[in-house]
């Protein structure tokens, strides 16, 4: 199928990552140029290396920028549409995920941060491409939330709260862009990690650790996500064929947020 996105230009923040990466590549193939946004600058230029050397697809940049600082995410964009006339899709994927303590032993400066990075630095990238899109009459907008923001997550205080506002997000997002050609939805995925996927439970209770055992073992489906999973859901509702889906928290959850007995 196509989808309708060769020679868009898409913007993934948090490109060098490992779902933000598989973004990129699936955004590639489909056709899109891809911006690989990350203050990971070899990070992000190894991704772009990876995306342009496969054949038939759209070519990829790398870029470094802070989205904590407003003048550097401004002139990032303005520099994207020097060189690519615009910004079509923006995939909203940077985000801290590292900070595990409960509520009364959570530290004062990783919540700073989280909020920083993960939910400020969302809206700076927005408030700059989001207008604009607007303007054009054509957008795709696609907002990285979790199952820690359906649902909260134990000692995950920071990044459920950040991610739970990426519904908000999202959604207010949707209202304003919805007549003018723009959609904006949000992606809650499960645990993805793709060298993990095929593990089984207990494989993963051997191999990894017990933390990842449970969650695989909630899953309906008995097995973690991959990358590739979230990454085929973005290329989906960046396509034409989307354009009557906005507003909308999707699950790539393999089930876990089903009621299973």
């Amino acid at each position: 199928m196509d989808l309708g996105i060769n020679d868009r230009t898409a913007v993934v923040t948090g490109g060098a990552g490992r779902i933000g990466s598989a973004d990129c590549r699936t955004l590639a193939e489909e056709g899109a140029d891809v911006v690989v946004l990350d203050v990971d600058e070899d990070g992000a230029s190894e991704v772009a290396e990876e995306v342009n050397e496969t054949a038939g697809g759209g070519d990829a940049i790398p870029l470094l920028c802070d989205l904590t600082d407003r003048d550097d995410v401004q002139e990032s964009m303005d520099a994207v549409r020097d060189e690519f006339g615009g910004v079509d899709i923006l995939i909203n994927n940077a985000a801290m995920v590292d900070a595990r303590n409960r509520i009364a032993d959570f530290d004062d400066e990783t919540w700073d941060r989280d909020v920083e990075i993960n939910l400020t630095g969302t809206y700076n990238i927005s408030k700059e491409v989001f207008p604009k899109m607007c303007d054009r009459g054509w957008g795709r907008v696609i907002n990285m939330s979790s199952m820690a923001g359906w649902y909260g997550g134990f000692g995950q205080f920071s990044y459920s709260a950040t991610k739970a506002a990426m519904l908000g997000v999202g959604k207010t997002m949707a209202l304003e862009g919805a007549q003018s050609g723009v959609t904006s939805n949000v992606i809650a995925p499960n645990i993805v990690v793709d060298q993990w996927s095929d593990m089984t439970p207990d494989e993963l209770r051997e191999n990894v650790d017990e933390y990842f055992a449970r969650i695989a073992e909630a899953t309906p489906m008995r097995r973690l996500g991959s990358e590739d999973d979230v990454a085929n859901m973005i290329a989906y509702l960046s396509s034409e064929q989307a354009s009557y889906v906005t507003g909308q928290v999707i699950g790539v959850t393999g089930g876990i947020d089903l009621f299973s007995f």
